[in-house]
């Protein structure tokens, strides 16, 4: 099969490798995909890079997480008449040594879920790290309906799906964008962190605070949430700029809030599987979209790497030949 791979740590231009490789064969439990789109996230050139000096659990990796495609083939214990469905996959390379970013992925059969005839590949690409990672941000700490969320980084991968699970969920979404001249490009109530006062702007939305908070600048944002958000608010941080941040103790203490933090690798098993199904329903009602880069063909994953850590707004695919 044609795969990407690198079997060191470094700049993507310099470790990413695209060759053959044999075809896995699935072993007990496991299903075989026949992968049409890769989806490439930041979580995904973070471990290709070293980041926060993480090393390499495996000899090689080839890498990504999420994909969409068909089961070409299963291993004993899973149901024939999987084979032939169409589906999307999470965590492939999550513990994992061999990801999406190859003509085939071997992965538990739980981790291959169905996709309706309704949603196309390119989208249940997307679904994986950015929409389980949206929903328990959403969702862990309860129902959101007739709540007040605010969502940070609403144009980012994992922001966008976060208002968008939010709002079908019967949730007031207020949006944060970092600059003025984004606010056009995210509907409904918006806010821009360059603004001379943002805290008084949300306040405008919603007078009485904030009931959650989508983060993904804890460090950069913590002020500013602990200005607007309601007693017994949830903070639910899935990134930082500052590894060690700081925040207005006392002033969050006497509003009880919590700050609940989020690694999607580990989430609990059970809430990645909810959060799969939820995203699949969103997915097939057309409650989701994302905004995609031309899709990069395999062998220029490098390329498509680069994309991601120069910050690309668009979902980035790796388009797997036939």
């Amino acid at each position: 099969m044609r795969a990407a791979w690198y079997d060191r740590q470094g700049p993507a231009a310099e470790v990413l490798r695209v060759g053959e490789l044999p075809d896995p064969q699935p072993g007990p439990g496991e299903v075989r995909v026949r992968v049409t789109f890769s989806g490439v996230n930041a979580g995904d050139t973070k471990k290709r890079r070293g980041w926060l000096g993480s090393t390499m659990e495996y000899p090689r990796v080839i890498p990504h997480s999420d994909g969409a495609g068909r089961i070409d083939s299963v291993g004993a214990g899973v149901d024939p008449a999987r084979a032939g469905r169409r589906v999307w996959v999470y965590g492939a390379q999550s513990y994992r040594p061999f990801g999406t970013a190859a003509q085939y992925t071997v992965v538990p059969e739980h981790l291959a879920v169905e996709l309706p005839d309704e949603v196309d590949d390119r989208t249940g690409a997307c679904l994986g790290i950015p929409g389980i990672t949206a929903h328990r941000a959403v969702f862990a700490d309860g129902p959101v309906t007739g709540l007040i969320v605010l969502v940070h980084g609403a144009l980012g991968a994992v922001g966008s799906v976060a208002a968008q699970l939010a709002r079908r969920a019967g949730a007031t979404v207020v949006a944060t964008v970092r600059r003025a001249e984004d606010l056009e490009l995210v509907g409904g109530p918006a806010v821009a962190l360059d603004a001379a006062d943002p805290a008084a702007a949300i306040r405008e939305h919603a007078p009485d605070g904030v009931d959650r908070i989508i983060e993904v600048g804890f460090s950069e944002n913590v002020d500013l949430d602990a200005r607007v958000a309601r007693n017994t608010a949830v903070i639910a941080a899935y990134a930082t700029r500052a590894d060690r941040p700081g925040f207005p103790f006392w002033p969050m203490l006497f509003d009880n809030i919590t700050i609940r933090l989020l690694g999607s690798d580990d989430f609990p098993a059970e809430d990645k599987q909810h959060a799969a199904a939820d995203l699949t329903a969103a997915a097939r009602e057309g409650a989701l979209s994302f905004p995609f880069a031309d899709p990069v063909p395999l062998e220029a994953a490098a390329r498509a790497h680069e994309q991601v850590d120069a910050g690309s707004r668009r979902r980035v695919l790796l388009a797997i030949p036939g």
